[in-house]
């Protein structure tokens, strides 16, 4: 029988779910009273022993960690019984396997490298990333960054050049509404909202688009104007000047920056000092990755 992580996981949950709806339980809840925790409690303090292999507090709190999301909303009192259920149970069924399998011996050794290597990641970008590092970051993108144009337009898409011909005549006149000509004729998506698109500046609309919005005046009604959607009648509502972004505006985005500048750069250098041999995976048949003899 293959034994997948999907399993585990679905085994892991399936422990704590039974656990968690056994009468016993509830009686539990009620019965716990909010005590401080006892000094003399350490991570190596022994919750439970099956059959001579200790389970401590340290486990009970790691388990805790990689439980599935719909448990992490539970309080802790509620947890800790359960979770020491949970790990009993994973005890005594693991004691009672007399040989783990290839696959799981693999997976263990897969699971520790990725493990070790996200604690060394979290390092790296710790080190890496403060709030110094955070403000150099910004000052060497936006520092004497020169103002953006941005423009704020409506427009109306239908399929033919006649139609908006037809359109621009009817926008153009006096006391028109143009709203309302969206909303009745527009096949785009912003046509329900009247044709309007909001803000935005270069390069986030199709080029045609956008070098006729450059040219216009706010007010302006141009077209037909064809792009690959079909034929546009633009109306250019408002135009602004938008310097650099205040810093909390784009903190996450340079955080992120600086956290893959710094993984990235870590992992050359470690590589660069490292002794990695390859062979030549040109000769590998990539069936081997779904041959179930990998693991007999």
């Amino acid at each position: 029988m293959t034994y997948t992580p999907t399993r585990a996981s679905l085994v892991k949950a399936t422990l704590l779910s039974v656990s968690l709806a056994l009468p016993g339980w509830a009686q539990e809840e009620e019965t716990v009273t909010e005590e401080p925790t006892s000094p003399s409690v350490t991570a190596e303090t022994v919750v439970a022993t099956v059959n001579g292999e200790d389970i401590t507090v340290a486990h009970v709190a790691a388990a805790r960690a990689t439980l599935p999301q719909q448990y992490q909303q539970l309080p802790n009192e509620v947890l800790l019984p359960g979770l020491v259920d949970q790990l009993v149970q994973q005890t005594v069924l693991s004691q009672a396997i007399d040989q783990i399998s290839p696959m799981i011996e693999i997976q263990l050794d897969n699971e520790r490298r990725q493990m070790v290597a996200a604690q060394k990641i979290e390092s790296v970008v710790s080190d890496g990333v403060d709030e110094a590092a955070i403000q150099a970051a910004y000052d060497a993108k936006y520092e004497g960054a020169e103002p953006t144009t941005e423009w704020n337009a409506s427009h109306i898409l239908v399929e033919t050049e006649a139609e908006a011909a037809d359109l621009v005549e009817q926008a153009r006149e006096e006391d028109a509404d143009f709203a309302a000509l969206a909303k009745e004729h527009s096949t785009g998506p912003s046509g329900p909202s009247g044709g309007e698109l909001g803000w935005f500046s270069t390069g986030m609309m199709v080029e045609p688009f956008e070098t006729a919005v450059a040219d216009m005046e706010a007010g302006d009604v141009q077209g037909p104007i064809q792009t690959e959607f079909g034929w546009h009648v633009i109306k250019l509502n408002e135009t602004r000047e938008k310097g650099a972004p205040a810093l909390e505006e784009v903190r996450q985005e340079i955080v992120a920056e600086l956290q893959t500048s710094a993984v990235e750069e870590a992992v050359a250098k470690l590589l660069e000092d490292a002794d990695v041999e390859r062979m030549d995976i040109e000769t590998l048949d990539p069936a081997i990755l779904t041959d179930p003899s990998m693991f007999q």
